[in-house]
């Protein structure tokens, strides 16, 4: 299961909890949402999201009002990054995307419950906690480097796993969302005097696009490199292959619809709450 790279959060409140699991609850041929993403360890998962969220919103901090936001700002971050919100909502988008077929919601979950689903899901998550030391992050990055210049087989593995995910235009279009989203709740937050264009904030978010590209590829090499290193190459191989398949193919939609559509809101909201903390700033 691959992750988008990005985990800008702040997501638009689409329920409730309780109303959000009332409505993921009814079985898909016999499996619920709630018990898919239980196989594929979501709440794990969402667990390193949140401290990649909060070291965000510190970056943040750093970046845009060095003279520093107080207990205030690091109490809105928290509570932009409340998971009961963020995953009831994520169920939500997950079950409109996968409820019309329930063939492929069994296989999904077959998949991830055999022993090797588990074993890559265990890999995955524990290499992207592992990317919260920058020291590692970087450790892999001159791996991935290594492995290229080398010629190493893994690489050519790595590059086809990227490829049957689309992960790089995926990640790539949605860390252009989320910086238009961001740049927009700033923007509502008034740090520009009047409201600008919305063709001008498009323009510098595209201005970031080659270098948001790099970045993403980088990303991608070093972290699927870490994360799969321990995978024999017939693993990896049934890996991809997985995700290669229909089923694969509407898991991998699912999910960057599903990150897509609750983490965008999150890009708002901490824009808006940026915002606000620079103009009191300003006072």
């Amino acid at each position: 299961m691959f992750l988008p790279r990005l985990a800008l959060a702040a997501c638009l409140v689409l329920a409730s909890p309780a109303g959000a699991e009332t409505l993921v609850e009814p079985p898909v041929a016999g499996i619920t949402i709630s018990r898919l993403g239980e196989v594929m360890r979501l709440d794990d998962l969402f667990d390193v999201l949140r401290v990649e969220g909060l070291a965000h919103g510190e970056a943040l901090e750093a970046d845009m009002f060095p003279s520093g936001g107080g207990p205030e700002w690091a109490a809105r971050v928290s509570d932009i990054y409340d998971l009961n919100l963020l995953r009831a909502a994520f169920n939500l988008q997950l079950r409109s995307a996968l409820a019309s077929d329930p063939a492929a919601m069994t296989e999904i979950a077959d998949f991830f419950g055999s022993e090797l689903g588990g074993r890559i899901l265990t890999l995955e998550i524990e290499a992207r906690r592992a990317f919260l030391d920058t020291a590692i992050a970087e450790a892999a990055q001159v791996a991935a480097d290594k492995r290229r210049a080398g010629r190493d087989p893994r690489t050519r593995q790595i590059d086809r796993f990227i490829e049957a995910g689309d992960l790089l235009e995926m990640n790539v279009a949605g860390a252009l969302s989320g910086n238009l989203a961001f740049l927009t709740g700033l923007d509502e937050a008034g740090v520009n005097g009047s409201r600008l264009p919305q063709d001008e904030l498009l323009s510098q978010v595209w201005g970031q696009e080659a270098q948001i590209r790099d970045d993403t590829r980088v990303w991608l090499q070093s972290y699927l490199g870490l994360a799969y290193d321990p995978l024999t190459e017939d693993e990896l191989d049934i890996y991809t292959a997985f995700w290669e398949s229909p089923a694969g193919q509407q898991l991998n939609a699912a999910l960057f619809l599903a990150f897509d559509a609750v983490f965008s809101g999150v890009s708002h909201d901490l824009g808006r709450a940026a915002g606000a903390a620079m103009l009191s700033q300003d006072i």
